[in-house]
């Protein structure tokens, strides 16, 4: 089995003839998604940037995790019986006829207790453990597998430096999963 943890991104290039998609009307849709951000959430996200601006530059992964990532994640709230936000589980599939897998730092997914199909993945570079890792590559071996569970549908991406997008954007995910879950019943 291939680890995501070995995947590069010219690696995965090479295996599955990757391009690029510079244009995609359903990432346009979810990021300009129209997703309301209530006075209470505002507060709460001007704290959370207050913080991060004040120490985020002194963390290490593990006090990022605990001060910034898991706290703005726990306010979308994506916590329900039918979908949630599951830390270092383990999941794979076969892409191409390549089984691959391995344990994303986190994934959004549909299931109780126990992630069932995974929708979104979040995998942060570990560069104490692996110098001279592809972060990029192990965040898209994820996506890959991820979709092909999803039979097909499309894997989204997104980086964004903004706290208020960020948090728009995950609700707006949330909006989307929920929808898709209902979809498969």
């Amino acid at each position: 089995m291939l680890k995501f943890s070995e995947c590069t991104l010219a690696k995965l290039d090479k295996m599955f003839i990757l391009n690029q998609t510079y244009k995609s009307q359903p990432l346009q849709d979810w990021l300009n998604g129209n997703v309301e951000i209530s006075d209470t959430e505002n507060n709460v996200l001007e704290m959370y940037r207050q913080i991060l601006t004040i120490q985020g530059h002194d963390w290490n992964e593990v006090e990022l995790r605990k001060h910034f990532i898991g706290p703005m994640l726990t306010l979308v709230n994506f916590s329900s019986k039918k979908i949630g936000m599951f830390a270092e589980r383990s999941f794979s599939g076969i892409v191409n006829s390549i089984e691959m897998g391995g344990v994303p730092d986190s994934i959004i997914a549909s299931g109780f207790r126990e992630p069932e199909k995974p929708y979104f993945c979040f995998q942060e570079y570990k560069k104490e453990r692996d110098p001279l890792g592809d972060p990029a590559g192990q965040a898209l071996a994820a996506m890959l597998v991820a979709q092909e569970i999803n039979e097909h549908n499309k894997a989204y991406v997104a980086t964004d430096d903004a706290i208020f997008d960020i948090f728009r954007v995950l609700k707006a995910l949330k909006q989307i999963i929920i929808r898709l879950v209902a979809m498969d019943g």
